[in-house]
């Protein structure tokens, strides 16, 4: 199929994936429509993509070794030490292989990337879009009144998506009563605590277990080449405060708007629940780096209707704990972009990546409350578990999905088989950068200090 006009409304991740899937398809003209007038690099929160779905997604062409990552070898699960370790007691070290992204690295290499004929504009805010007919065009509205008709229009428009409102309408965001602290800074930082960067090697991630949530810690690259930073992620009850402010909106407070106290009553929390080193790190973030997101489930009936396609948070919303948002976004464009090489018409095209990437994305979502419950709102009582509990309590999470960082790929890329690190992957785009990679991490060895 060739030719036909795609609008894609929103320009982060899942929008210049799309973008960019959409022109390699063979579309004639794609338009991304982003409501935000500037750029998106200040967006600096940390992800991660397992291993198994960074390389299938490299060899898909979505990815590749030119966006900075930080490579992950290792998740260390401890717990507050009775006796006071600095860095906790050990109850489990889980190989998992990961890359850490910024999401402003992430998001600018993805942008970097987009084919030359995909026109961006920014500052373009889409209240409303229509098409369900599969006979007739699809259209968006703007904010500035004006109704611009496309063969196609792509929801890439996150939770709060003007185009699901168009899909499926009774699809509505889920709170799930807690919540999860965000922050992250520069890694030099770390010395300041005692005993140093030393204590945390690079490639672990950490999860800090307390009654009622856990804390996430690893280290992304940073926005300038050859910087790093700290990220971390704190699961926790919701304050009281929040109830009364808004808790139900999946927005929460975003960066630099939380005052003292409340940045207060962050600190006083990670040091009353999690070992002393990593409530440090907590305490090392400034306040101007630390945002409250409550957390939401949001899952679809379906992904399209007529000419209309939902993609990445538009179609599904699911938990920080899985691992998958990026990844989930990314194989979204694949198979998009697998439906659009296969199809002889519309009426082929949407059908096939609906059947694809729905059931996926459900999968996802109730994967995700189940990890929620399990670590955060019925966890164990971690002083009683040791690491075969803790093997056989994740095995029991996942079940028979093996969905964590996000189900593999149901196609099979082109191209050799394994890893092609610095290679071109089979239908990449020519233009993709050099390698780039941050430097090796050291190996943890021997136990927690």
């Amino acid at each position: 199929m060739r030719g036909g006009s795609v609008a894609v409304v929103g320009g982060s991740i899942a929008g210049c994936a799309f973008a960019r899937a959409a022109a390699r398809g063979g579309a004639e003209r794609v338009t991304v429509l982003e409501r935000s007038p500037g750029h998106l690099e200040d967006r600096g929160v940390g992800l991660c993509v397992l291993l198994d779905r960074y390389d299938e997604l490299v060899l898909a062409g979505h990815l590749d070794d030119g966006i900075r990552h930080h490579p992950l070898t290792t998740r260390h699960w401890v717990a507050k030490d009775p006796a006071g370790a600095p860095r906790g007691r050990v109850l489990w070290v889980q190989p998992m292989a990961m890359h850490s992204f910024h999401w402003g690295v992430l998001w600018r290499g993805l942008r970097e990337r987009t084919p030359e004929q995909v026109e961006f504009r920014p500052g373009t805010a889409v209240t409303a879009a229509g098409g369900t007919d599969l006979d007739g065009p699809a259209w968006v509205e703007t904010a500035n009144g004006g109704r611009e008709p496309y063969d196609l229009v792509v929801g890439a428009d996150g939770h709060r998506s003007v185009v699901r409102a168009a899909v499926c309408p009774e699809a509505r965001a889920e709170y799930a009563g807690y919540v999860a602290w965000r922050g992250s800074f520069d890694a030099r930082l770390l010395d300041r605590l005692p005993g140093g960067a030393a204590r945390w090697p690079e490639a672990e991630v950490i999860t800090a277990c307390y009654p009622g949530g856990q804390v996430v810690l690893y280290r992304i690259p940073g926005l300038t080449p050859g910087s790093t930073l700290v990220n971390w992620v704190f699961y926790a009850p919701a304050p009281d405060w929040l109830r009364t402010a808004g808790g139900t909106d999946p927005l929460g407070f975003a960066v630099g708007s939380l005052d003292a106290a409340r940045r207060g009553e962050l600190s006083a929390l990670a040091e009353r629940v999690l070992p002393p080193y990593w409530a440090g790190v907590v305490d090392l973030t400034p306040v101007e780096r630390i945002l409250l997101q409550p957390i939401h489930d949001l899952e679809t009936p379906r992904r399209t209707a007529g000419r209309l396609l939902l993609a990445g948070d538009a179609a599904t919303l699911v938990r920080p704990h899985t691992t998958s948002g990026a990844a989930k976004a990314l194989q979204d464009a694949c198979a998009f972009e697998d439906a659009w090489r296969a199809a002889e018409g519309w009426a082929d095209l949407l059908p096939g990546y609906d059947r694809e990437r729905g059931a996926a994305g459900r999968a996802l979502v109730e994967l995700s409350r189940r990890l929620g419950r399990a670590q955060v709102t019925g966890a164990p009582d971690w002083s009683a578990v040791d690491g075969p509990a803790m093997a056989a309590w994740w095995s029991d999470q996942l079940g028979a999905s093996g969905g964590f960082g996000g189900l593999a790929l149901e196609r099979k890329p082109s191209g050799p088989a394994g890893r092609r690190r610095g290679a071109d992957p089979a239908g990449a785009d020519p233009r993709a950068a050099p390698r780039s990679v941050d430097r090796p991490v050291a190996r943890s060895r021997g136990p927690f200090t």
